[in-house]
């Protein structure tokens, strides 16, 4: 697939230096490949997220660039939840991608300079509950044969590094091959 065709924008983009759930917004985010979100607490070559360090600190950082899609805060407004960029702790807030249905090893290109590929799902976690009683039951479900069904957002890695800001378009390059579906990472 060519990646001329823009398929979404970037509404927003967040980083924290420090632990916590929600990430400050910002004017840019500078995207270093192979690390991730420059001084973001989970920039880097092996895993940074506390869960995955006390499993084992020396597997690879599968998780370097969080992106959300804006349409998953639209679908929980419904049910009365007020979440807005940044809250769920991700780096990129979308808009006009269905990210959950990307295959593994979809190029993401941010704007004119920054790529990211996708590796898989958030796995959403009690943390959510914590921001918002109630909110985890409306990011994870079930489908009709009882697979859950993750919706907080996808991960990625950085191939190419960059500046990406608010307003930037998104362009989608396929990987070759069949399409991998997403699983949690």
């Amino acid at each position: 697939m060519d990646a001329t065709a823009v398929n979404g924008t970037v509404t927003a983009v967040s980083s924290n230096g420090v632990y916590s759930f929600t990430k400050p917004n910002r004017e840019s985010i500078t995207l270093l490949a192979g690390l991730g979100v420059e001084g973001d607490v989970h920039a880097g070559v092996t895993v940074k997220h506390r869960s995955r360090v006390a499993q084992d600190p020396t597997q690879p950082n599968l998780r370097q660039v969080h992106l959300i899609h804006e349409e998953l805060f639209d679908e929980v407004a419904e049910d009365g939840f007020r979440v807005t960029p940044g809250d769920l702790g991700e780096n990129v807030t979308t808009r006009g991608i269905d990210l959950l249905a990307l295959p593994v090893g979809t190029l993401l290109h941010l704007g004119d300079e920054a790529i990211v590929e996708v590796t898989g799902l958030r796995n959403p976690c009690v943390q959510i509950d914590n921001f918002q009683d109630g909110l985890l039951k409306r990011v994870v479900s079930r489908d009709e044969s009882g697979a859950l069904i993750r919706k907080a957002g996808i991960m990625s890695v950085v191939r190419q590094g960059g500046t990406v800001h608010p307003g930037a378009l998104i362009r989608i390059t396929l990987p070759t091959g069949p399409h991998r579906a997403l699983d949690r990472v």
